[in-house]
């Protein structure tokens, strides 16, 4: 070996050396080291998709590299949330995943359910209020619920979603925190909060357990007013509205949530990446700014938290479920 060659291999040996006593190893210091796949299973212009788009752009700032939103839908939410479960666990492809996850398993059409994932942090949240028109003769949420015991069954009608959709849960779930059969008031399937919300105020339902976005406008235009919220805390945006615990002594409480995960498997140092960068967006007031301007709510768990919250959530659609006949086995 010549003094030259001798010299170069040195040198190397000593690059390489250096590179190992760098902080980090560079698999973790070069993650993401390419574009990222952020799969919504919802259409695109909804709730879930703006919310998906503002936390992609959000990430892409923080790490570097792009986050392409692609929405997979069909299948009331199966085919999405199943491609991101049946993703390669690399970090490369991960998503937006909804309540839903913990009801489709109980309806039959999946086996998915949230311990299939990698939770990354919790997102958003907002509860089920309780809307009536303002022609109605209630103006308390303790009226109404006398009104409800009082009442045969089926003689008052509720809608905002389809049967057995999230906020016909809501009313199960509240029906049944109040010693009542889940099916005493007969829900009235519908296309939706929106539809749901012009049928009440066209008389043709008297309440919708939806939330206080999606009853916005109605109780701006005067037209529909919320008697309570199903959540922990009163809402910030609508002060006024108090909670079931603080007005009837329920503990009752059901939300729709949006929050980001990945296939089950991820490694650590890979998630903890995202983690930490989904923490740092709930708290950044770009985030805070665009949720609040949508009405939504914000609310972070980070993943281990996020994780129980869901065991919590499926546990709670699957007694609601049972209750009012719709979960199959």
């Amino acid at each position: 070996m010549t003094e030259l060659n001798r010299r170069r291999m040195l040198a190397l040996a000593g690059a390489a050396g250096a590179a190992a006593a760098l902080p980090g190893t560079l698999k973790a210091a070069t993650y993401p080291d390419r574009p990222v796949t952020l799969i919504v299973p919802w259409g695109a212009g909804g709730g879930t998709d703006a919310t998906a788009r503002m936390i992609g752009t959000l990430l892409e700032e923080k790490l570097g590299q792009p986050f392409n939103v692609v929405n997979r839908t069909g299948g009331s939410g199966v085919v999405g949330h199943s491609a991101i479960a049946t993703a390669k666990p690399d970090g490369y492809t991960i998503g937006l995943i909804t309540v839903e996850i913990t009801m489709m398993h109980y309806l039959g059409l999946t086996q998915l359910g949230p311990k299939d994932y990698t939770p990354l942090g919790m997102m958003n949240a907002d509860p089920a209020g309780v809307q009536v028109s303002t022609d109605s003769a209630w103006t308390t949420i303790e009226e109404l619920a006398d009104a409800i015991k009082a009442s045969k069954p089926g003689e008052l009608k509720a809608s905002g979603t389809g049967q057995g959709g999230i906020w016909h849960l809501a009313l199960i779930g509240w029906l049944q925190s109040m010693g009542l059969d889940a099916n005493h008031v007969r829900w009235v399937p519908s296309e939706g909060s929106a539809a749901g919300m012009q049928d009440l105020v066209a008389g043709g339902v008297d309440i919708v357990p939806c939330s206080l976005p999606e009853a916005r406008s109605m109780i701006d235009a005067g037209r529909a007013r919320s008697l309570a919220l199903m959540a922990e805390t009163r809402d910030p945006n609508f002060p006024d509205v108090p909670t079931l615990k603080e007005s009837l002594d329920l503990d009752y409480t059901l939300n729709v949530w949006r929050g980001m995960a990945g296939p089950l498997d991820m490694p650590a140092e890979v998630s903890d990446v995202l983690a930490k960068a989904l923490a740092e967006i709930a708290a950044s007031e770009q985030y805070t700014s665009f949720m609040a301007g949508r009405g939504f709510g914000v609310r972070h768990l980070p993943p281990a938290e996020f994780a129980a919250f869901m065991e919590k959530s499926d546990a709670q659609m699957g007694e609601s479920m049972t209750a009012a006949g719709l979960a199959r086995d």
